[in-house]
């Protein structure tokens, strides 16, 4: 793709997610996640391959269907109590709709079919892009508008999201969709604890964002989309393969990684909330996406390459790639737990 077209898109994805970011009125946050979408869709097409074409066509269809829903809840509330405010949402059919169509905007459980199938699609950097920055504008909304909607929808949401991403996880030999089913996951966990504590919300989003990037940007030097393909990872760069296995511990949430911080405050606040059954129930969906993680890590580190050469190998080439990207989203991957007292006394 043409360097300034490229930067024309990326200068879109990020005036369309502040516009969203900066609005209070919903026909302008409604714009910036149309700049978003429409931003983004030559960069999953561009290598004009049939099964990229299909996922932007799939993506554009949900995320359009999204859009005209938020467009009429915006407007059904601007008919009803004559604000645009997207705060003043005093409106039970209007904000239904809204947190609806922001679920399907982020890919969250029961609307999360369309998620696993677009990523796949794609390759490793516009997945980065789709599973990390193309979440921000609707989160956004989301934590704006979410202390008007029913606290039983949020935490079905939630639920269903955290079990629906370790369980569609456990099967899957693509790791582009082993990383869809975390996403859909970590969004359950953001999404539960909304009402009660909006800024461990933010504070799982970040930490999801470091985690998510280093996966992908590790994926995409080892320039690997199966999980068989991640059997030669050691013989080629044993360090980073080692490192590669530690993110995705974080990943599952596993001490003493940054990981493990969302989730471990999440579960006290919802035991402080008195919420001891659903606190249990996330916990054990977290063991489902441990699971496949470790399946991941059993590959990489444990397994045998099916065509290892027994002399030594020549092939161990310095990758063209730049790292540092990589290098500082692994850091803030491992070893970011030490902070967590002070990142609750900043919280509190």
């Amino acid at each position: 793709m043409n360097p300034y077209v490229y930067m024309i898109l990326l200068s879109s994805l990020g005036l369309g997610t502040t516009l969203t970011f900066a609005s209070s009125h919903w026909l302008l946050a409604w714009m910036g996640l149309e700049i978003n979408t429409l931003a983004i869709i030559p960069l999953m097409a561009q290598h004009h391959h049939p099964r990229a074409v299909e996922a932007t066509t799939k993506y554009f269809l949900t995320q359009a269907t999204a859009a005209a829903m938020i467009l009429f809840a915006g407007s059904t509330n601007a008919w009803i109590t004559g604000n645009w405010d997207m705060t003043n949402m005093l409106n039970p059919l209007a904000n239904a709709l809204v947190i609806t169509a922001l679920a399907l905007k982020i890919g969250l459980a029961p609307m999360h079919l369309w998620m696993p199938e677009v990523l796949q699609g794609l390759d490793l950097t516009t997945g980065l892009i789709l599973a990390t920055w193309q979440k921000l504008a609707p989160m956004a909304l989301i934590i704006q508008t979410a202390q008007n909607v029913s606290p039983t929808l949020l935490t079905m949401l939630g639920l269903l999201s955290t079990l629906i991403g370790g369980w569609g996880g456990l099967n899957q030999t693509q790791l582009r969709k082993i990383l869809a089913y975390s996403s859909i996951a970590h969004m359950g966990w953001m999404i539960i604890i909304l009402q009660y504590a909006p800024q461990l919300t933010l504070l799982a989003l970040l930490t999801y964002i470091f985690m998510t990037s280093a996966a992908f940007l590790t994926l995409k030097l080892f320039n690997s989309t199966k999980i068989n393909a991640l059997a030669m990872a050691w013989s080629k760069n044993p360090t980073l393969s080692a490192t590669a296995t530690l993110v995705l511990l974080s990943l599952a949430g596993l001490p003493p990684l940054t990981g493990f911080m969302p989730k471990w405050l999440i579960l006290q606040e919802l035991t402080k909330q008195n919420f001891p059954i659903t606190a249990t129930i996330m916990a054990l969906a977290a063991l489902l996406g441990l699971y496949f993680y470790l399946r991941l890590c059993y590959t990489m580190t444990l397994t045998i390459s099916p065509n290892t050469a027994t002399s030594t190998t020549p092939w161990r080439i310095n990758t063209t790639q730049t790292s540092m990207l990589l290098a500082s989203m692994v850091v803030a991957t491992l070893s970011l737990l030490p902070l967590t007292p002070s990142i609750l006394t900043l919280t509190t």
